[in-house]
């Protein structure tokens, strides 16, 4: 804008000056009436004073050999005024070596442009005053610059209007960033509930795309501590199932370790019976205590992506060895194996996968009522290989079905009696088979309940690097 003044107000300058020049070569014209006033010896004054209506501005300057040099100009309101000697003689200072028109200054009355006239014997000089050039270029400077002002300053409202509009969602962001980072998460049940607004978290713009991002990460942190604070309460449940699983043999061991003492005390005859007895009562709740210690060290080192010892593996005799060891401790239920002629191959391995099944099978018979058909088959689809255990027991508690494969999650409210069980078989059944690359899921209604396992049928071929 301030460049726009300066060109406009050059070419409106030049454009005026040029109707000035123009304007004195017409007032030229109107010295030829005043000739002889002139050349009689009649004072610039007194020229324009006999003049009728003598224009503002307008300036004379005679010289004759009557008289002396004299000049005169008409003021704004009409009125002639004589210049001083002082004044005609730096007017005439600034005649040496001019030609054509020139702008003169005059002391008190502004600047002027004039021209020289020769009329014989006499000379003369007419002009125009600069006022009006000046006091337009004024208004226009002035009204620019208000304008210019006035632009810059609604350009700076709207600048700041528009930032801070535009900046709007990232102040969400950060205000929300705020709240969420004074919350207490280390500890306890904890839910974030604080969220970018869904207006500022439009994806379609830049920042709207950080508050997006924002939101999906709070729910994601959201979804983790909801998590943990589910593992957590298992974990607490299942220390204290634990511990009273454990506390339970650690009583009958220190209970027959007494009374193995005790008969010692009393006598030979019955030491020795006793001994025998509270020994093997011993034996059995360390074995159970081994077992239950050997889950949690399973477990621990199928995390880590240990304990596998890969071989091929026929999940038919897999299959058909799984449901003869579990026949004998199920006789009150109706055993059912469906298998092919054809071997189904795999790479795994054989004692992990075993106990996959093993567990399967004794959850169906632990889990479902006397009478019960489990029925037991494997097939093949595509490049995987399935195995299936289906019951038509009563099925499994909706409530708890997501959660089954969780550790330390206990399926007693799903069947028809209880078991006392820890809660790792499932759990671990799903760390074998997800070590291996598989997938193990569950569908369940009263009356058909479906585990399927789904195992790659063959390992991923070698890459073979060329060089």
């Amino acid at each position: 804008m301030v460049l726009v003044a300066v060109a406009t107000s050059a070419i409106l300058g030049q454009v005026l000056e040029q109707q000035l020049e123009a304007e004195v070569k017409s007032a030229q014209q109107s010295v030829e009436f005043m000739r002889v006033p002139i050349a009689s010896g009649f004072t610039a004054q007194q020229i324009l004073e006999q003049q009728p209506a003598p224009r503002p501005g307008f300036f004379l300057a005679v010289e004759s050999t009557r008289g002396e040099p004299s000049a005169a100009v008409v003021d704004s309101e009409g009125d002639v005024v004589a210049l001083t000697d002082d004044q005609i003689q730096s007017i005439a200072d600034s005649l040496k070596n001019q030609r054509g028109q020139f702008v003169v200054t005059i002391d008190g009355l502004g600047t002027y442009r004039i021209e020289g006239v020769p009329l014989g014997n006499a000379f003369a000089i007419v002009g125009l005053s600069r006022a009006g050039i000046t006091e337009t270029l004024s208004r226009m400077l002035i009204t620019i610059g208000l304008l210019t002002a006035g632009g810059l300053l609604l350009l700076a409202v709207a600048t700041a209007w528009t930032i801070r509009r535009g900046l709007a969602p990232l102040r969400a962001v950060a205000d929300t960033a705020a709240r969420v980072s004074s919350l207490q998460l280390d500890q306890g049940e904890v839910s974030i509930a604080e969220r970018v607004p869904v207006r500022q978290a439009d994806p379609r713009t830049e920042v709207g795309r950080v508050g997006a991002a924002l939101n999906t990460l709070l729910d994601h942190v959201d979804e983790s501590l909801t998590a943990r604070q589910r593992n957590e309460e298992r974990m607490r449940s299942f220390v204290a199932d634990a511990s009273h699983e454990l506390r339970t043999p650690l009583a009958s061991i220190r209970g027959y370790s007494e009374l193995s003492l005790t008969a010692l005390g009393r006598g030979q005859s019955t030491a020795l019976e006793t001994t025998e007895a509270s020994l093997e009562r011993i034996q059995a709740q360390s074995l159970r205590m081994t077992s239950l210690v050997e889950d949690l060290l399973l477990l621990a080192r199928l995390d880590e992506g240990q304990e596998l010892v890969y071989g091929t593996v026929d999940l038919t005799r897999l299959a058909i060895d799984a449901v003869a060891d579990v026949t004998p401790t199920g006789p009150d239920h109706e055993w059912v194996l469906e298998v092919g002629d054809e071997p189904v191959l795999i790479a795994g391995d054989t004692g992990r996968l075993h106990q996959v099944a093993a567990n399967l099978l004794a959850n169906a018979r632990t889990h479902t009522p006397a009478g019960t058909t489990v029925t037991v088959s494997v097939s093949r689809n595509g490049h995987d290989a399935i195995l299936r255990v289906h019951d038509d027991g009563p099925g499994i508690d909706p409530s708890i079905k997501d959660e089954l494969f969780e550790r330390f999650s206990r399926a007693d409210r799903s069947r028809a009696r209880q078991t006392g069980g820890t809660g790792l078989g499932l759990s671990i059944a799903r760390a074998i088979v997800d070590a291996h690359g598989g997938s193990i899921r569950v569908e369940s209604a009263p009356g058909d309940t479906t585990f399927e396992v789904r195992l790659p049928a063959r390992p991923a071929d070698p890459v073979v690097s060329s060089r």
